[in-house]
C-alpha cells in the first residue's frame, strides 16, 4: 500500500466523525506517515492524540504509544474501542495486567488486530516485551507528554531518559514526540534526549480562545464564593485545584454538605480510591473533583466547564496546563484563580529551605505568577507572551475573554508615592522586608525599627496619609514593574534594581491599578456566558440526551463522553436527527459511532419532537461541615481535666493545627472550653491581658490583623489559643 495515497480526510470522518482537521494536525500526520521523526507542541485540548491515533489506525502494523499514567492510557483505550467493532483495536501493556491479559494483548498484536499499544516507560524496559516487539510489525513510536523527559519540564520522569536506547533496540522506527509545554528550554531537551534533532517540528498557537480567564482576590468567605460559583454550573463538570491535601479534603467536604456532588483526589488516597473517584468523574456520577496537581495530567474529559484554583500555582506553566483541562471540546471553559499575596509568601517561605539554585528558579517562576495575577493588561496576552507568542489584544481570537479586558481596573497616578517608597528602601540601606518598609512609611514603631533608630529619621511617617494595605498593594505592583526585587539569600528583603535607582533620579508616571471589589452577594460578578459555548436551542432535550448518554455509558462500562461528546449532543438539539443516516451528519459522529450508539438517541429525539417542559435550581445556603460529636466531647472532657493539648492531639492522631481548628469550631458553635492551663505555660499574665484587651477592642477577630498589630511579638498558635479562650469566656 502506498502511504501517499491515503485520503486522510475521509479516514478522519470515518473514524472520528470530523469533516476537517484542526490547526497543524494534517501536516504533522503527513510528516509521520512519510517516516520522518516528528515533534508536536500543541496546547491541551488542541487534538494532539489524534495526530498519532489516525495514522496508527490506517497504517499497517501496531503503533507503540509511551504514556506516563495508567489512567491516561485507560481513557484513550476506552475512547478508541468506542469507534471500532474490534475490542482489541487498542490495548494497554503495564503492571496492572495479569498473565492471561498479557497473553491476550500479545495474541491480538500478532494477529494484526491491535493498532495502538499503550505502554508505560517502565514496561518497555522488560526484556520479554522488547524481544516480543522486535518480532512484530511496528508502524512507529509515539511519546506522549514528552516534557516528562526533561529535567526542566514540570512533570519530570527519570525513566523517560532511557527511551531512545529502548526504541533503538526494538528497531529502526520513526518517533513522534508530543507535548503541551512550550518553553524553549524544554523543547531543546526533548529533541536532544530522544536523539531526533532532525525532527520536523509543528508548533501550534497556545491561544485557547474559548477559555475565559479571571483572577479574584481570595476573601475570608472563600468557601462560600466557590459554592456560589459552582452552583451556577449545576450538572456540569469542574475541577478545583488546591495546593495541600488537607485543603482538598476540607473543600470537598463543604461542597458535599451543600448538595454539590464532589469528591477529593490527592496522592495521599490509596490507588483504589483515586481510581474510583476518577471514574466517578469520567462517568458523571459526580460533577466536581477537588484535587491537588496529582489529578488531571492527561485526563481526557472534554467537557470540563470550569477550573478553579483555590491556591495560585507555583508556576505559569502549571497554571496553563491545569486551566487547559477546561473546555477541551471547544465549548465553554471558565478559569477562575483565587489570589491572596500571603499564599505567595507561604510558597516563598517554603522555597527558602531549598538549595540556592532551586530557590532562584522557584522564585523567578513565582514572580511570573504574581505578575500574571496582578497585571491589568489582557491576561491572554500576558500568558501567551510567557510562552514566546505575541497576541493582538484588540483583534485576536478570544480577545475579550478575560476579566481585565471586560472590566478594566481603575488606575490612579502614584508617581509621588512610588518615589517615597523607593527612597525609604534606599535610605534604610536595603535591609528591611516589606512589613518594616510599610511601618516606616506609615510611622508605626516596633522593636526592630527602634533598634535601628529608624523612628528618629526625617522620612519616618512620610506616607501616613495612606494605610498599610495601600502600601502593600503598591509594593507588589512596583515589584512586578522590576523597580524592586527580593534578595534570594536574605528571604524577603527588598532591594533596588537598576530601574528603581533610575526612577529615584528621574521619577515618571506610574499608574497604580485598584483591585475590583466583589460584593459578598454580588452574583452578577459571576460571569457564566463566556463565549464558545455551543448555541443550545433546546435545553430540555440536551438534559435528556445527557441522561441517556450517561445510562448508555454505564451499561457499556465506558465514560459518557466516549458515547458522544457535548458538541455532538448540542448539534443534535439543533438538527433533531430521527434516523441513523441523519445522525451521521451530526458534528463528531462518524458512521461507525452512529451505528454503534445511535439507536436509542434517534428514538428519543423522534419521540421528543412533539413534547416540552421546564425546571430551575434553588438559592444559595452555605452549610458548614459540622464536627464529629464524639471528638467534640473528647476535647471538652480532656481540656476540663487540664490535659496538655499536645497529648489530646496525639491521642486522636491530630496535628496541633487540626486540634486548634476543632477547638475553634467548638467555641464558635457556642460551647465553652477552658484551655487557660495550656496558655499559662506559654504566656504570662501581662501578655494574656494584652492580647485579651486587643480582642476586646478589635473590629474583628482575624488572626492576620492580630499578627500585624503585635508585629512578631506573638506567634499564630499563641494568638489562636488566646482567641479560643477569649471567645469561650466572652461570647459563650
Amino acid at each position: 500500500m502506498k502511504v501517499t495515497k491515503i485520503d486522510f480526510q475521509s479516514e478522519l470522518k470515518k473514524y472520528f466523525g470530523f469533516s476537517k482537521f484542526k490547526g497543524l494536525q494534517k501536516e504533522a500526520i503527513e510528516s509521520l506517515v512519510e517516516k520522518n521523526n516528528t515533534f508536536v507542541v500543541m496546547p491541551t485540548g488542541g487534538g494532539k492524540s489524534l495526530i498519532y491515533q489516525l495514522p496508527a489506525l490506517v497504517l499497517e502494523g501496531t503503533a507503540i504509544v509511551v504514556s506516563p499514567l495508567i489512567a491516561l492510557m485507560k481513557n484513550q483505550v476506552d475512547a478508541l474501542r468506542g469507534i471500532s467493532t474490534e475490542h482489541g483495536i487498542a490495548h494497554v501493556l503495564n503492571s496492572s495486567l495479569n498473565k492471561g491479559e498479557v497473553a491476550q494483548v500479545k495474541s491480538d498484536i500478532e494477529n494484526g488486530i491491535t493498532k495502538l499499544l499503550y505502554v508505560a516507560p517502565e514496561s518497555l524496559t522488560k526484556e520479554e516485551y522488547i524481544e516480543f516487539l522486535q518480532k512484530q510489525k511496528i508502524s512507529f513510536v509515539a511519546i506522549d507528554e514528552a516534557h516528562c523527559i526533561s529535567e526542566w519540564g514540570h512533570d519530570f520522569r527519570p525513566e523517560y531518559r532511557n527511551l531512545k536506547n529502548i526504541i533503538h533496540k526494538i528497531g529502526d522506527l520513526s518517533i513522534i514526540g508530543l507535548t503541551a509545554t512550550a518553553t524553549e528550554k524544554v523543547q531543546e531537551d526533548i529533541l536532544k534526549n530522544l536523539g531526533m534533532s532532525d525532527a520536523n517540528s509543528f508548533k501550534e498557537s497556545f491561544n485557547r480562545p474559548n477559555l475565559f480567564y479571571e483572577v479574584r482576590p481570595k476573601t475570608a468567605n472563600v468557601e462560600k464564593d466557590i459554592i456560589r460559583f459552582v452552583r451556577n454550573y449545576e450538572g456540569k463538570s469542574g475541577i478545583i485545584y488546591c495546593l495541600s491535601r488537607k485543603k482538598v479534603e476540607e473543600i470537598a467536604q463543604v461542597l458535599q454538605v451543600n448538595g454539590i456532588k464532589a469528591v477529593p483526589y490527592h496522592a495521599g488516597l490509596d490507588a483504589k480510591t483515586r481510581a474510583k473517584h476518577q471514574d466517578m468523574f469520567l462517568m458523571e456520577d459526580i460533577d466536581v473533583v477537588v484535587a491537588t496537581i496529582a489529578f488531571g495530567m492527561g485526563i481526557d474529559k472534554p467537557d470540563v466547564r470550569f477550573v478553579i484554583h483555590h491556591d495560585i500555582p507555583k508556576s505559569l506553566e502549571s497554571y496553563y496546563q491545569e486551566t487547559g483541562r477546561g473546555g477541551r471540546d471547544g465549548g465553554e471553559g471558565y478559569c477562575l484563580a483565587l489570589y491572596a499575596y500571603k499564599d505567595i509568601e507561604k510558597l516563598e517561605k517554603f522555597l527558602s529551605n531549598k538549595p540556592i539554585a532551586e530557590q532562584e528558579i522557584g522564585n523567578a517562576l513565582l514572580q511570573e505568577v504574581v505578575a500574571y495575577a496582578e497585571t491589568s493588561i489582557s491576561r491572554r496576552k500576558f500568558l501567551l507572551h510567557y510562552f514566546g507568542e505575541e497576541f493582538d489584544e484588540v483583534n485576536g481570537d478570544g480577545a475579550d475573554m478575560d476579566d481585565n479586558v471586560r472590566n478594566p481596573k481603575t488606575k490612579t497616578e502614584a508617581k509621588d508615592n512610588v518615589h517615597k517608597l523607593l527612597q525609604v528602601v534606599e535610605r534604610t540601606k536595603e535591609e528591611y522586608r516589606s512589613k518594616e518598609i510599610i511601618n516606616t512609611l506609615i510611622g508605626k514603631e516596633n522593636a526592630l525599627l527602634i533598634s535601628h533608630k529608624t523612628h528618629k529619621q526625617d522620612y519616618f511617617g512620610i506616607g501616613k496619609d495612606k494605610d498599610d494595605k495601600y502600601w502593600m498593594a503598591l509594593i507588589r505592583q512596583v515589584f512586578v514593574s522590576n523597580l524592586l526585587f527580593k534578595e534570594i539569600e536574605q528571604y524577603g528583603v527588598l532591594k533596588l534594581g537598576p530601574e528603581g535607582l533610575d526612577f529615584i533620579a528621574h521619577p515618571k508616571s506610574f499608574m497604580m491599578t485598584e483591585d475590583h471589589i466583589y460584593a459578598e452577594d454580588d452574583d452578577s460578578s459571576i460571569v457564566t456566558n463566556a463565549k464558545g459555548s455551543g448555541g443550545i436551542t433546546d435545553e430540555i432535550l440536551m438534559k435528556m440526551l445527557k441522561d441517556l448518554r450517561k445510562s448508555v455509558g454505564k451499561k457499556l462500562g465506558v465514560p459518557p463522553f466516549v458515547v458522544f461528546q457535548d458538541p455532538s449532543l448540542e448539534d443534535m438539539t439543533l438538527k433533531y436527527p430521527i434516523d441513523i443516516k441523519e445522525l451521521g451528519s451530526v458534528h463528531g459522529v462518524g458512521d461507525g459511532k452512529a451505528r454503534k450508539y445511535g439507536k436509542p438517541f434517534v428514538e428519543m429525539i423522534a419521540k421528543y419532537v412533539e413534547e416540552n417542559d421546564i425546571v430551575r435550581p434553588d438559592d444559595l445556603i452555605v452549610k458548614s461541615t459540622g464536627i464529629n460529636s464524639g471528638l467534640k466531647l473528647y476535647i471538652i472532657q480532656n481540656t476540663d481535666k487540664k490535659l496538655p493539648l499536645i497529648d489530646i492531639a496525639k491521642s486522636k492522631g491530630l496535628e496541633m493545627e487540626e486540634l486548634i481548628k476543632e477547638m475553634e469550631r467548638i467555641v464558635y458553635s457556642g460551647t465553652k472550653i477552658n484551655i487557660k492551663h495550656c496558655i499559662d505555660d506559654v504566656l504570662d499574665e501581662d501578655q494574656q491581658e494584652e492580647i485579651h484587651d486587643y480582642f476586646m477592642e478589635a473590629e474583628n477577630d482575624k488572626i492576620q490583623l492580630a499578627l500585624d498589630e503585635f508585629d512578631g511579638e506573638y506567634d499564630e498558635e499563641e494568638l489562636r489559643m488566646m482567641r479560643i479562650q477569649f471567645i469561650s469566656e466572652v461570647a459563650n
